[in-house]
């Protein structure tokens, strides 16, 4: 059963050796502008200079490097809204195995194209996360392929936590951290990260009010279903993960909400102060500390991807930072 799978930091070591051997560490560091923005010192973590514009890349390393060759032999099937699937994708072609991903209908269709020219077959189907997660299963069972539940894949998160083990073996001293929650993978990750190497410092979770499930099942202490209607794709999630819940519960210090407007001002603002672009998902964690009216003198927010569709490159234009 799902609830007995764990994460330990034993296994984002090894994660960690895997994603080394594919991928250098991601810059690190503060901008004097966002700094006076903030009204605090803060570091920006850059997954968006991944070879896929995301951290997710490292998940679907750490997974390929994980799977005995019998089970890469017979292919993998998976869900994503786009990040997640091109991180199959790469991972895949590094590997020499098939991959097969299903993309709800409201995927960005960069992301889709993305995911193609990675050499991942791509099947649309259903209107949500949901349908398309339930269709990737069924592709699974009558294909004999090998099923990546996005959240639910412990060498997935164990590869996400390794942008912590990177960041706080860098920065033992901060205070905080801002994590965008989509199904929690990336914000479990750090809470693992944290426990060994800083466990003073605080992880704050993000995530967009048009699409709360992870909120609501952390709120709720079980895992709820809530309406998914954010323009953020990497955000939108619709119900809650049980393997990231299971330790989100215990380690986050605090959950945040924001609206999709405050998670593009932020894009701009990064855009903007910081050099940087981000995909909504990715400027979630800044919105959120923009947000906290309680947030400490030093702390890091993670660009978890620069992915943005053509409508947020040309909003970013149309706001003022």
């Amino acid at each position: 059963m799902i609830e007995t799978l764990t994460v330990t930091f034993e296994d984002v070591q090894r994660a960690a050796e895997a994603v080394g051997a594919a991928l250098p560490p991601t810059p690190a560091w503060s901008y004097p502008a966002l700094n006076a923005t903030a009204g605090c010192d803060v570091i920006v973590k850059h997954e968006n200079t991944q070879p896929t514009g995301a951290f997710k890349v490292r998940g679907g390393l750490a997974l390929v490097s994980a799977m005995p060759a019998g089970q890469l032999a017979r292919g993998l099937v998976t869900a994503s809204t786009g990040n997640h699937a091109q991180s199959i994708a790469y991972a895949a072609r590094r590997v020499g195995t098939v991959a097969t991903v299903v993309v709800p209908e409201t995927a960005p269709a960069c992301k889709v194209e993305a995911v193609r020219m990675l050499g991942a077959t791509v099947v649309t189907f259903g209107p949500t996360m949901k349908e398309a997660a339930e269709h990737a299963r069924e592709l699974a069972e009558a294909g004999g392929l090998i099923y990546v539940d996005p959240g639910n894949t412990p060498a997935i998160i164990a590869g996400h936590a390794t942008v912590y083990l990177e960041l706080l073996t860098r920065f033992p001293d901060l205070q905080a951290i801002y994590v965008p929650i989509g199904s929690g993978t990336g914000a479990a990750g750090a809470c693992v990260v944290r426990d060994r190497l800083a466990p003073d410092c605080r992880i704050i979770g993000v995530q967009s009010s048009a699409a709360p499930a992870a909120y609501d099942s952390w709120t709720s202490g079980r895992l709820e279903a809530a309406p998914c209607h954010t323009r953020h794709s990497g955000l939108a999630t619709g119900s809650g993960f049980a393997l990231p819940q299971s330790i989100l519960g215990p380690g986050l210090h605090d959950f945040l909400l924001v609206d999709d407007d405050e998670i593009a001002d932020a894009a701009s603002i990064l855009a903007h102060q910081a050099h940087t672009l981000a995909e909504g998902a990715g400027a979630a964690s800044l919105a959120g500390l923009l947000r906290d009216p309680d947030h400490p003198e030093r702390c890091a927010v993670i660009c978890t991807g620069g992915n943005a569709s053509p409508e947020e490159v040309v909003a970013l234009g149309a706001r003022s930072a």
